[in-house]
């Protein structure tokens, strides 16, 4: 019945519905297929028939266009045969193709449908059958954009590689229409990028910039150009080789638009970080690189969203943590410098300069064993100048506390006393700046344990900083104690107590003879004070601060709705006096008996843990020197719930 369908485009849609029904039901029977499409090839001239052709005039549509209209049905029934076909059948098709006259419409479809391998290794075959067709019907870029997309998927023989390209290269070269060449070019990039050099990816990238310069064509086919980017960046992994093409750069300029520009842009630092391996020098792809961030940096502006800014910052990011000049550390820092001037819209870019350039400090001291020359002490004093410089440009508040300790505590390894101390200054006197809620990822959070946090680190880096010798006994821990007194706390909040606890602990370090840990060449109060009375006397006298201190804010908490907090609470300032006390000392012990008691007053305390807390001090008073942990057992009684 399709034999008698007198419009040729009608009667190929009905075959390929056909095809698409015997697929369906039994796609087992390949000869209903063939029969089907070698019908349509008896019926194939009458496409040039006048029939066909005055009905063309009549509706103003063009050969080439009007042959177009019949791929998705060719390309169709020749999938459906091509499925699970044997090489041979594509032997019988080329065949079939040369009787026609080598009819481009229908190389095109062969070339759609049969598998890339066999198309592969005949594509010297398919180019002279391509070369033979007619220019007039079907454009002959569309058949090498065909041929070029199996050449993507299938090697063809070696010793055909470099004919294949330079016969290919021959005709798209000589295309006249920007958008026809760049579709072309785009797919064979990929094929010389996969089977040749440098040489011959830079030749191809500087016909195209020859092509697509000229009236600005290059606007109209940024997808192409990007496509091209991914492919070279894709199997090109040496950024030295890849950055050494002479036209690489050039290319990149032809992405005027800024935000294909910074996509592009974001595509070779992603392939940068995935496949660098080791970290570089190499001034080419510095320099390239430095330019490409910097492309990404400068895009960044008052309506850039959040995620888009940590996108751009962790890819710059992954370059500066791969740039390492060796044991040449001065021209780290002129690189960190650099750096620093060129992405200061960045925070997490300048958050990652301070840490890199802290590294930086430490790594010259591991270098130096600790014995710092002249020079090395100058060029430390220099990293930290450039941390105490850049910090304060941060919004973030934690980050700026954070890197104000951590500055310092690189700045005490490196016995730059002076230094630290402006650092801890510095520290104490944002605390108060600290707000109530701050943004974590998009959502408000209370400060407060962020706060708790930060102090802990402080305290412990406070027991080994010693006094400076114009300040006064214990002048940072004075000074942070009068912070946090003024500091408004949350009403439901114990953190005021905890932060006060942790201060005991610190004080209680701070009467040893020897404290617990030191930095190499730096002397604590341990040393500058040797036990000294003066000293342990205004650690009392402070601690006694303290104390009154936690015993006011568990007076305010007896309120019914917040008896549980202070059970809580006085149980915990317990275990703290317990572990860092000298419970020999009578106020102190009676103290400690005092909170037992008021931990378990109302019938808030949790039995288990009283009764483990009792079971360890019975324990503990079986060692000689704890002998007077017995007395202070007999005197903790356990109170029953009921």
């Amino acid at each position: 019945m399709i034999r008698g369908i007198g419009d040729p485009l009608v009667a190929v849609y009905a075959r390929a519905y056909l095809c698409r029904v015997g697929m369906e039901v039994a796609p087992h029977l390949k000869e209903s297929l063939n029969k089907n499409f070698f019908d349509f090839l008896l019926t194939f001239k009458q496409m040039h028939g006048d029939t066909v052709q005055n009905q063309l005039v009549v509706q103003c549509v063009e050969i080439p266009l009007y042959l177009t209209l019949y791929s998705p049905a060719i390309d169709w029934i020749l999938q459906c045969i091509a499925y699970h076909a044997p090489e041979i059948l594509l032997t019988e098709m080329m065949e079939r193709c040369k009787k026609l006259g080598n009819n481009a419409l229908l190389l095109n479809s062969v070339m759609s449908a049969f598998r890339a391998e066999f198309i592969a290794a005949r594509s010297v075959d398919f180019i002279g059958m391509i070369k033979e067709c007619d220019e007039s019907g079907f454009p002959k870029h569309l058949l090498f954009r065909s041929l070029g997309l199996n050449l993507a998927m299938a090697d063809p023989p070696e010793s055909d590689r470099l004919q294949i390209l330079n016969e290919a290269w021959k005709v798209i070269t000589k295309l006249k229409n920007p958008q026809d060449y760049i579709n072309c070019a785009e797919v064979w990039v990929e094929y010389t990028c996969r089977h040749f050099t440098k040489r011959e990816v830079n030749t191809i990238l500087a016909d195209v910039i020859k092509h697509m310069t000229p009236d600005r064509a290059f606007e109209d086919a940024y997808p192409q150009l990007h496509s091209i980017i991914q492919k070279i960046i894709t199997y090109f992994h040496d950024f030295s080789v890849l950055f050494s093409a002479e036209k690489f750069l050039p290319f990149l300029d032809m992405f005027q638009k800024e935000s294909v520009r910074v996509e592009v842009c974001k595509c070779i630092m992603e392939a940068f970080i995935k496949h660098q391996q080791d970290a570089t020098k190499d001034p080419v792809i510095l320099n390239a690189l430095l330019h490409v961030c910097k492309t990404m940096h400068d895009s960044v502006n008052a309506l850039t969203l959040e995620d888009e800014k940590r996108m751009l910052a962790s890819l710059i990011n992954g370059f500066i943590k791969m740039v390492s000049f060796g044991r040449d550390f001065e021209q780290q820092l002129s690189f960190y410098v650099e750096a620093r001037s060129m992405f200061c819209n960045l925070e997490p870019v300048l958050v990652q300069l301070v840490h890199s350039v802290n590294q930086l400090a430490m790594e010259t001291r591991k270098v130096m064993k600790g014995n710092h020359s002249r020079k090395t002490a100058a060029f430390v004093r220099a990293c930290v100048a450039f941390c105490f410089i850049t910090i304060p440009s941060l919004t973030s508040i934690f980050a700026r506390l954070n890197l104000y300790l951590n500055s310092g505590q690189v700045a005490l390894a490196n016995q730059c006393l002076s230094q630290a101390d402006a650092f801890f200054k510095a520290a104490v006197s944002l605390v108060p700046e600290v707000p109530k809620m701050i943004n974590i990822d998009g959502k408000m959070r209370p400060s407060e344990p962020f706060l708790l946090e930060f102090f802990c680190n402080f305290f412990s880096t406070l027991l080994i900083v010693p006094d400076h010798p114009e300040q006064g006994v214990l002048f940072l821990v004075r000074g942070l104690l009068n912070v946090i007194q003024d500091y408004t706390w949350e009403d439901n909040s114990d953190d005021k107590v905890r932060i006060y606890t942790n201060v005991l602990h610190l004080l209680s370090a701070m009467t040893q003879e020897t404290y617990i840990y030191h930095i190499d060449k730096v002397d604590s109060n341990d040393t500058l004070y040797g036990g000294d009375s003066k000293f342990l006397t205004e650690i009392n006298k402070l601690c006694e601060a303290v104390i009154a201190q936690i015993l006011d804010h568990l007076k305010t908490l007896g309120q019914e709705e917040t008896l549980k907090r202070q059970s809580q609470l006085a149980l915990y300032f317990f275990n703290s006096i317990l572990a860092h006390g000298d419970l020999r000392n009578n106020r102190l012990n009676q103290l400690s008996v005092n909170l037992w008691n008021l931990a378990q007053k109302h019938g808030f305390a949790d039995t288990k843990t009283m009764v483990k807390t009792l079971e360890y001090i019975k324990r503990q008073s079986k060692q000689p020197e704890m002998s007077h942990f017995t007395e202070l057992a007999l005197r903790l009684p356990l109170q029953s719930r009921t």
